[in-house]
């Protein structure tokens, strides 16, 4: 199957991420549809012999410590290629965050690609891409959509899924 045309450059946003098993749900939801992703991971990640496994699969390392170059880096690739899709976990960790990381709507800024919204929702058994949205010059009204998309969403382990303060009427 030939993934849409608007999905051939992108930022793919994946939520909620809870659990190492959301990367193997994500990476079949993806196949199911026939779009050939690649992945942010943590550098760490790319030991023998787990590393040459997940650069075949499309995995790009990421330094952590270096994420304002990240950012550059992965918009530059994107405006190289003639065909790219970047997963992106907007909480950049399976642990429960405060607010999540901003990197994936620079990302898609800079490169001037869509955010296409990727979901796992453990309860309901699905997973998939249900919207897409580009990046305006307001930032909050557009993280206020994305947010609302996730907000009806259950992840593995709840209790480690949150929305921003910014996006929460108590904030």
């Amino acid at each position: 199957m030939e993934p849409h045309l608007e999905y051939q450059r992108c930022v793919l946003l994946m939520a909620p991420h809870t659990s190492n098993w959301d990367f193997v749900v994500g990476r079949l939801a993806l196949w199911s549809i026939g779009l050939k992703a690649n992945f942010l991971i943590k550098k760490e990640a790319f030991f023998f012999p787990l590393g040459p496994l997940l650069q075949a699969m499309g995995g790009i390392p990421v330094d952590r410590s270096q994420s304002k170059n990240v950012v550059w880096d992965i918009a530059l690739k994107l405006n190289n290629a003639k065909q790219m899709a970047i997963v992106i976990t907007p909480e950049g960790t399976r642990s429960l965050r405060k607010e999540w990381k901003k990197g994936f709507y620079y990302i898609a800024s800079i490169a001037e690609v869509p955010i296409l919204l990727g979901y796992l929702d453990y309860a309901k058994k699905v997973a998939g891409i249900a919207a897409m949205l580009y990046p305006t010059d307001d930032y909050k009204s557009d993280l206020a959509k994305i947010y609302d998309f996730y907000k009806d969403f259950t992840a593995l382990y709840p209790e480690k899924f949150n929305l921003s303060p910014m996006y929460r009427k108590e904030a």
